[in-house]
């Protein structure tokens, strides 16, 4: 930051017959961002859209991963209760947020396609490649939209600090142009650049934070899933073999049927 280290030099060099400004708080950086130039006005509205992005996807994750977290606790819980796969069948309907709804719903199909819904799967390979697949496709939502929170936190100090040099740029025109180091000559162009820089690090920094947040909630949730899958596959492992069907029992009348008894006429 040597460029913004001279501006601040010549800033307090300036000549102590300047005016000082007499406005003070939001009139004053009102007033600076009506004089700021062209360029660092596209800066900030660049920087205000990514930041309106940002805080969507910022909210909308947190509402998804607490509604997540909500239900899969709700179905693992009636998961490990229940005695049959119809009833978590049913639940899974219910829990449409929940990653492990999603994986057992997958999973259930392709057992039913096996067996019909009852018994013993007849090949587990199948069944353990639906797991795979399900619960990859449940950690691919949860990272969805990802990417540009991380691209914004990446880029948005970039982004403020091209706003700096511009306006960095600005000043020293201005300085050239009057001839004289005061404060009427820098001022504009030193006010672009501490804006720019301020807006790019109040973008950046929420989306940073946010991000390290979520990735680690899609870490736990990616766990979670793979435990589930094992647990599931297990569950299925153990359903017993349907007992043989009694043998009807025996007539007690000793006598033959009519059909035996014409095979006794006729033999």
């Amino acid at each position: 930051m040597p460029i913004l280290t001279a501006a601040f030099l010549v800033i307090l060099q300036a000549d102590s017959g300047a005016a000082p400004s007499g406005t003070q708080g939001p009139s004053a950086l009102l007033e600076m961002l009506s004089n700021i130039g062209a360029v660092a006005m596209a800066v900030l509205v660049l920087l205000l859209i990514a930041s309106l992005y940002s805080w969507t996807v910022i909210l909308g994750k947190s509402s998804t991963f607490r509604k997540a977290t909500k239900e899969s606790r709700r179905f693992i819980r009636a998961f490990r209760k229940a005695s049959r796969l119809q009833e978590i069948a049913a639940l899974a309907t219910d829990c449409k947020a929940s990653p492990l709804a999603q994986v057992f719903e997958d999973v259930y199909e392709t057992y039913r396609r096996q067996t019909g819904g009852t018994g013993p799967p007849r090949n587990l390979a199948p069944i353990e490649r639906s797991a795979q697949t399900a619960a990859s496709e449940a950690v691919t939502s949860l990272e969805r939209r990802m990417t540009w929170l991380a691209t914004i936190a990446a880029t948005s100090p970039f982004v403020g600090l091209f706003g700096t040099v511009v306006g960095i740029i600005d000043a020293f025109h201005g300085l050239g142009t009057a001839g004289a180091a005061t404060l009427r000559a820098v001022a504009p162009g030193i006010s672009e650049a501490l804006i720019t820089t301020a807006a790019g690090l109040f973008v950046a920094v929420p989306a940073v934070v946010a991000y390290n947040q979520f990735t680690a909630r899609i870490r736990i949730f990616a766990a979670a899933i793979d435990d589930f899958c094992r647990e599931l596959l297990n569950s299925l492992e153990e359903i017993p073999l349907r007992a043989p069907a009694p043998p009807p029992p025996r007539n007690p009348s000793p006598e033959p049927s009519r059909e035996a008894a014409e095979r006794g006429l006729y033999k």
